[in-house]
């Protein structure tokens, strides 16, 4: 009997018990989306650093051995989604994960969480963001917001941006490897903007208005939503305006129910509607 008669997605991001982001968001998502969600996690969070304390486990030297028994029941993934990395160590475990497991099939996808508001992480020192970018090769889908863009291209972050500005970036990390690219969280007024890039198609800006104030795991749906869509072989710019749209619902069900901003979005209210 084979593993793998059902398409599934290997999920390498951190796991935090509250808070709502990266594998306790990618699990439910990929599922109802009829994806089997195999996590590999970086590390363990009682929930997330957003609150004022937390705990905290690294799980850096457990990471190998875990794949290494994958291995062992060759498992073969349909994708394989990357979140938050925080060490040029786990940075390295993921490009040989990629390695291992890639087939011609398998679309990687990599969410190259670096930073926000025009800031990288404090974690991500310019030798962190040198391997991202090396990582960043890998990728067949990058779903970077718009700091994320800036770091990877060395563009000077700013408020405004004239989308030819975007176009600009989004062509100079296509020449880094990936075919499609998703940079998210653009604002436009009363609207928040996905710019999507595609090899071969004519880009285009999907817009939704503005809902409330940004939420953490976010980002974590996005890049769950268009991973399962690709396994699923739903196009991209489809995918990238169906995930816009779920994630505006959860907002807007979150307002509606008064969930603090830490505490993420309650999706579980809206997850019913993604199919």
């Amino acid at each position: 009997m084979s593993h793998n008669n059902q398409k599934k997605i290997a999920v390498i991001n951190d796991f935090s018990g509250f808070g709502r982001c990266s594998i306790a968001v990618a699990l439910p998502i990929l599922s109802v989306m009829k994806v089997q969600c195999c996590p590999l996690p970086t590390s363990i969070f009682s929930n997330h650093t957003g609150f004022p304390s937390y705990f905290f486990e690294d799980y850096t030297s457990r990471m190998v051995p875990y794949m290494q028994e994958w291995k062992k029941l060759d498992l073969h993934f349909n994708g394989i989604c990357s979140g938050f990395l925080g060490s040029k160590e786990q940075i390295e475990i993921v490009k040989k994960f990629f390695k291992e497991f890639k087939t011609e099939e398998t679309q990687i996808i990599v969410d190259p969480v670096m930073g926000d508001y025009g800031k990288p992480y404090p974690t991500y020192t310019e030798e962190m963001c040198g391997e991202m970018k090396k990582l960043v090769e890998f990728a067949d889908i990058l779903t970077p917001n718009v700091t994320e863009a800036c770091v990877l291209t060395d563009t000077p972050y700013k408020e405004k941006w004239k989308i030819e500005e975007i176009q600009e970036m989004a062509e100079k990390i296509h020449k880094m490897g990936p075919k499609k690219i998703a940079i998210t969280g653009i604002v436009q007024g009363g609207f928040i903007a996905n710019f999507c890039y595609e090899e071969g198609q004519q880009p285009k800006v999907l817009r939704t208005h503005k809902e409330g104030t940004q939420r953490s795991g976010t980002g974590d749906i996005f890049a769950a939503v268009i991973a399962a869509d690709a396994v699923n072989q739903v196009p991209f710019s489809e995918s990238v305006k169906k995930a816009s749209r779920f994630i505006k619902k959860c907002i807007e069900c979150s307002m509606q129910l008064e969930i603090p901003v830490t505490d993420g979005v309650c999706f579980e209210e809206v997850l019913h509607t993604l199919r």
